[in-house]
């Protein structure tokens, strides 16, 4: 699957990504950590470019969903390489105006097409509203 240049934080362990589209739509895949919990992130991105109105969640429509999604799975799984101890993540699929943020959103299960790339067995997936939970199971003894 084609995936486009990542332009990576000048840190390893940095929490914020970028990457821009063959069609100049820029990108920015942020992972933001709970306060209280260092191992739990939340898995943000979205778009930059002024055309947008500075609505990063916007649906750019430019027929370059698959290598952008491809691109942001590469990150996520960058990320895990730099941070091997996150045990919980959350993806939110910020609902569009014509959406009701109390069930799953078009972005949202979009974003569960990917989830088995990033995610095995290990992994327990819990959905609410428009939330994806994945926590790393416990081992047994």
């Amino acid at each position: 699957m084609k995936t486009f240049p990542i332009i990576y934080p000048s840190i390893s362990s940095g929490q914020i990504y970028k990457f821009t589209s063959d069609k100049g739509i820029e990108y920015e895949v942020r992972f933001a950590r709970k306060e209280k919990n260092p191992f739990y992130v939340i898995v943000v991105f979205g778009v930059l470019n002024e055309e947008f109105e500075g609505e990063e969640y916007s649906l750019t429509n430019k027929g370059e969903v698959y290598a952008v999604m491809a691109t942001i799975v590469l990150i996520i799984k960058k990320y895990f390489i730099e941070h091997p101890n996150i045990k919980t993540v959350e993806f939110v699929g910020e609902p569009t105006a014509s959406e009701d943020s109390n069930f799953p959103t078009k972005r949202l299960n979009l974003y569960q097409r990917y989830l088995p790339q990033l995610f095995d067995d290990l992994w327990e997936q819990k959905l609410k509203g428009n939330r994806m939970t994945i926590t790393k199971k416990r081992k047994r003894n």
